[in-house]
């Protein structure tokens, strides 16, 4: 990915400067957030299973004290599992962001992965203006961290 968006990846790098200052709490909401804009690839291909919802809404609730950090943790396996359980990329990669969601509950270094899943999962989902996409994306999850964070632009 880094040839061809070379904007994003200096975003991606704000991200993870950022990122590594901020509580756990508010990397495991926004990592939740940005798997949440992609949820809707994995839903359209696998419309039964809320494995990545839930790991989503797990990683919300463990942020507002009302989960523990192992159930987080084993909801955040099976987002993973369905990641697996389906042959369609974007799809995948939307579960794979879930999954990582829900493991900031573990390792807050998670909640970069799940940004990454959802930028990769947009780039897959598309056939057109894909790298616009991607680099929007980034644009907006930083943007969002500084956000969540208090920080202004």
């Amino acid at each position: 990915m880094k040839a061809k968006f070379a904007d994003a990846e200096k975003v991606f790098n704000s991200i993870e400067k950022l990122a590594c200052k901020q509580d756990q709490k508010i990397l495991a909401v926004w990592a939740a957030d940005c798997a949440e804009r992609v949820l809707k690839n994995f839903e359209n291909v696998c419309p039964e299973d809320k494995r990545p919802r839930l790991a989503i809404e797990a990683a919300r609730k463990w942020a507002e004290g009302e989960m523990p950090m192992p159930e987080a943790r084993s909801i955040a396996f099976n987002a993973h599992a369905s990641a697996k359980d389906t042959e369609d990329m974007s799809a995948e990669l939307a579960a794979r962001s879930a999954g990582h969601s829900a493991a900031t509950a573990h390792v807050a270094e998670h909640a970069v992965h799940a940004s990454t899943y959802a930028v990769k999962s947009i780039y897959h989902s598309l056939k057109d203006n894909a790298n616009t996409a991607v680099e929007e994306e980034r644009k907006w999850q930083y943007q969002h961290l500084r956000d969540l964070s208090g920080k202004k632009s």
